[in-house]
């Protein structure tokens, strides 16, 4: 499966940007994934540009409202999508507005990384590491401990 993580604004803590590149290269060894930039701006414009980003593709909303899932539950998710066909899945992280009702209605799903709200530049570093940890799972290799 091809991954688009499409995010608004880019990541303006050194610690976050070293994090996710870390865990985007690592990605790309096991799976194709792009991070796509969104300038930040009034919510119906920056909502009209993550739809564009994202329009060829299963689309999963991140927001504290969503549906939570353990790392073993992800990666078997990966797994039934590879399996069924799904050939993009975009990943949205919304900016510091979040997302509409009516945005989070246009998705096929909706995920949460945590009930707490997190900043945006967290969530991608923690969604970055989730993705490479399923990987890891579906791989067999000795990352994950359960």
């Amino acid at each position: 499966m091809h991954w688009r993580i499409v995010t608004v604004g880019k990541p303006a803590l050194s610690w976050a940007r070293q994090g996710l590149d870390d865990y985007l290269h690592r990605l790309r060894r096991v799976a194709k994934v792009e991070h796509v930039v969104i300038k930040e701006g009034p919510r119906d414009h920056v909502e009209t540009q993550l739809l564009q980003a994202s329009a060829d593709s299963f689309r999963i909303v991140l927001d504290e409202r969503g549906k939570a899932y353990r790392s073993l539950d992800l990666a078997r998710w990966i797994e039934q999508k590879d399996l069924h066909g799904t050939k993009r899945a975009s990943l949205i992280i919304g900016g510091a507005d979040g997302h509409s009702a009516a945005f989070r209605a246009q998705a096929d799903e909706c995920w949460t990384l945590s009930s707490f709200t997190l900043q945006h530049e967290i969530a991608l570093v923690v969604l970055a590491e989730q993705l490479y940890r399923a990987y890891s799972i579906l791989r067999n290799e000795p990352y994950h401990r359960e």
